[in-house]
């Protein structure tokens, strides 16, 4: 989706396939909110199976749309799809099951208990970085928690957004999901239409535009974003291991990741070796010259070409100010091709510290001390994940403890994404809501708390008027309104 909602004209036909997907859904919501755990088991066996059946022609429109090597698709997308839907399998019973709750003083006599209740018709729409895996998985969490969904994919990535069509279309029924392809005027029209949730990933400046449109009708959202996410490394981290984890994820998807390192902070006497470390990485994991990495299988493009003038204004942009390029910096815009590099000596003035940079570039800035990290960290909006690199329990406690991000990993990069018991999500600028697991079952319900009265003997009936007949009620209350 771009970073802006077009007021395109759609086609009758296009209109029309939206209003009756959105209508037939709405009529249909109340069917499927009955499913029972078994009835939503099934659903999600049938996904899981799609997908390895599919899993071939996944990766031959991830090759397509984004160059993708096959090891990478089923790291990132296959895998962690089919993965979280496993999960869900495993614990939808426990999940979906009333939450008894226990009862106050002043309640003696009720019980009560929360219902987890499906939303209803829900928006999903999904990013082109990861057009798979961003789009199943809070499918998932929507069928687990007993929704119907529309599935909005990004046009950047057609081959995926028509496969995903293919996908949805041998598992379930267009009244329970449907896919929608188009762009972003489709998705200015769908988001016109009263969703019960609205469920999007993508940037921060779309998110906006999102809740806005949330906000005609008080839908609920959920906002997978992104940001600057830093890296902190300490005099006392394994630099060696800290570089390769540093490379893996920043060159993953061609730095088109929103968990991907943005920037690196570095203890100043351990800054020339993580960067010489750095530098290493690349050439171990995507060949020691240019020409090398730019036919290298392991390394993915960027996604159209627009996309790679915004990356390569920032990198112009830095390097004319003065900045160091310690290796890399060519650019093949024919080819949409960005090489992993790593920067230096950046000046304050450089636009790529204030914008997210969604690529393969790699800002390295060294600090003092760890107060001075921490205060550069939060003078910036909150990010998705930060990543610490130390063997000091302390500093990782008090990184943690003075910083807000959305998560993150320890002495590794990006793994907390992979944790299906974790929520995932960001904070403020990066996000709200959380998916994945039961957090991402939650998200997609609504948590319903119920009090059931005592019939024979109704406590409460106490509290009625008068209120000055009785004493004791005067004592109560008093007891309650100190103590209870």
């Amino acid at each position: 989706m771009s970073d802006t909602l077009t007021t395109s004209i759609l086609s009758t036909e296009q209109e029309t396939s939206i209003l009756t997907a959105f209508e037939r859904q709405k009529k249909h919501h109340w069917t499927v909110a009955r499913c029972n755990a078994a009835e939503r088991i099934t659903k999600l066996r049938r996904l899981h199976d799609a997908v390895l059946q599919y899993r071939n022609e996944i990766k031959e429109a991830l090759l397509l749309d984004l160059g993708k090597c096959s090891t990478e698709v089923d790291v990132s997308e296959v895998g962690v799809v089919n993965s979280e839907i496993r999960h869900a399998i495993r614990h939808l019973r426990s999940w979906m099951a009333p939450l008894r709750v226990g009862t106050p003083l002043f309640l003696v006599g009720t019980s009560s208990r929360i219902l987890y209740q499906p939303k209803g018709v829900c928006l999903i729409i999904s990013p082109w970085n990861y057009p798979i895996n961003l789009t199943l998985a809070p499918l998932v969490s929507a069928i687990a928690a007993g929704n119907c969904a529309i599935l909005k994919p990004s046009e950047y990535t057609p081959n995926c957004a028509t496969l995903l069509k293919k996908i949805v279309a041998t598992c379930f029924p267009p009244e329970e999901v449907s896919v929608i392809e188009g762009d972003a005027s489709v998705a200015q029209r769908l988001l016109s239409l009263p969703f019960n949730h609205i469920f999007f990933t993508g940037s921060p400046a779309v998110g906006q535009m999102v809740m806005r449109a949330a906000a005609t009708h008080l839908a609920s959202v959920t906002l997978e974003l992104g940001g600057k996410s830093p890296v902190v490394v300490d005099e006392s981290a394994n630099i060696d291991h800290a570089a390769a984890k540093i490379i893996w994820l920043k060159c993953m998807n061609a730095g088109q990741i929103c968990i991907a390192p943005d920037y690196v902070l570095v203890h100043e006497s351990v800054h020339d070796q993580l960067v010489q470390s750095m530098a290493e990485k690349i050439k171990e994991f995507y060949g020691d010259r240019a020409d090398t990495r730019r036919k290298s299988a392991d390394y993915c493009k960027i996604v159209h070409e627009r996309h790679v003038t915004r990356i390569s204004t920032l990198l112009e942009d830095a390097v004319s100010r003065g900045a160091n390029v310690v290796i890399g910096g060519s650019v093949v815009p024919a080819e949409r091709f960005i090489e992993p590099t790593i920067l230096t000596q950046i000046p304050e003035s450089a636009a790529i510290w204030d914008e997210e940079i969604f690529g393969p570039i790699m800002p390295v800035r060294p600090y003092k001390s760890l107060v001075e990290a921490i205060d550069y960290i939060n003078s910036k909006p909150r990010p998705l994940a930060l990543y610490i690199f130390s063997s000091s329990k302390s500093a990782v406690e008090n990184i943690h403890a003075e910083t807000r991000a959305g998560g993150g990993s320890v002495n590794d990069c990006g793994i907390h994404f992979y944790h299906p018991s974790l929520p995932f999500g960001g904070v403020n600028n990066s996000g709200s809501g959380s998916c994945h697991g039961k957090a991402g079952f939650l998200d997609f319900s609504n948590q319903r708390g119920i009090t059931y009265q005592n019939r024979i003997f109704p406590t409460t009936n106490m509290f009625l008027p008068p209120y000055g007949k009785s004493r004791a009620v005067k004592w109560l209350l008093e007891c309650v309104v100190k103590w209870f």
